[in-house]
């Protein structure tokens, strides 16, 4: 397994294995965040939201469907992306960093806590949900 660093990215798919992209660890402006290559853009969420989702889930208990959207589209409710942006999580909003492209955060971040042992993501073509470790 890569150590997720810039030099050793963690390569991941989309939860329905349709694409590639890159996550790291990094610090930017002094906080730790995570770094998401997807083609040419970057995306960067707040490292905390690791310890954070996976937290969550297993309070959660069961399976909760990502729910993937864009920054300015309207997340499902119940939905990990909801989640994401919500008022009531943690950092008390968006884990997204990067204005224009806080989305996403359900496509992206769940095959990470995948990867790092801490959930288990579905990988069908649409509405895949996922569920703590």
């Amino acid at each position: 397994m890569a150590t997720g660093t810039k030099d050793d990215p963690w390569k991941l798919r989309t939860p329905p294995q349709t694409s590639e992209y890159l996550m790291y660890r990094d610090t930017k402006d002094g906080d730790e965040v995570i770094v998401c290559v997807v083609g040419s853009t970057t995306l960067l969420y707040d490292a905390r939201c690791i310890d954070d989702l996976h937290a969550m889930l297993k309070a959660h208990g069961d399976w909760m469907e990502l729910g993937s959207a864009d920054e300015q589209k309207l997340a499902k409710e119940g939905t990990v992306e909801a989640w994401g942006r919500s008022p009531e999580n943690p950092v008390g909003g968006w884990y997204g960093l990067k204005k224009g492209l806080r989305g996403r955060f359900g496509m992206y971040v769940p095959p990470l806590l995948e990867e790092l042992g801490l959930a288990e993501v579905e990988h069908n073509p649409r509405n895949n949900r996922m569920r703590a470790r």
